[in-house]
């Protein structure tokens, strides 16, 4: 069983740069895939970035180039680095692991590939 604790959400300017984190805790996450995933009220949850155990990433296009998804040496922490934000961020940002490596990279942003969840921190820019 993996627990995830997302950290880092608030109120930003347009522009602006947030950092998120997620501490992992459990099984043996340095061996899970993981991903930030958003959702916004009535829309489904959409997958932002996502990072393979061997350090392989993906991202959505409209974060291409603005955001980047690491992981700390112990793979306990994941990091969504978030920078030219708009008001088009604005959302409820979920952390997300699952212990089966993905075929395709583009996977990684799928949200059905995932078991385990955070309860999500909120970025709103304005």
């Amino acid at each position: 069983h993996v627990q995830l604790v997302e950290s880092g959400g608030g109120s930003v300017q347009v522009g602006g740069s947030l950092t998120l984190s997620c501490v992992a805790s459990g099984d043996t996450i340095g061996r899970y895939c993981m991903g930030w995933f958003r959702q916004i009220p009535d829309r489904e949850r959409e997958g932002v970035a996502g990072i393979e155990s061997d350090g392989s990433t993906s991202y959505a296009d409209s974060v291409k180039g603005r955001f980047i998804i690491s992981q700390d040496g112990a793979k306990k922490t994941l990091y969504l680095q978030m920078n030219s934000l708009k008001p088009e961020d604005t959302a409820l940002y979920y952390c997300a692991a699952d212990s089966r490596p993905k075929s395709r990279d583009y996977l990684l942003l799928n949200r059905n590939e995932y078991n385990y969840w955070g309860q999500g921190t909120q970025v709103t820019v304005s």
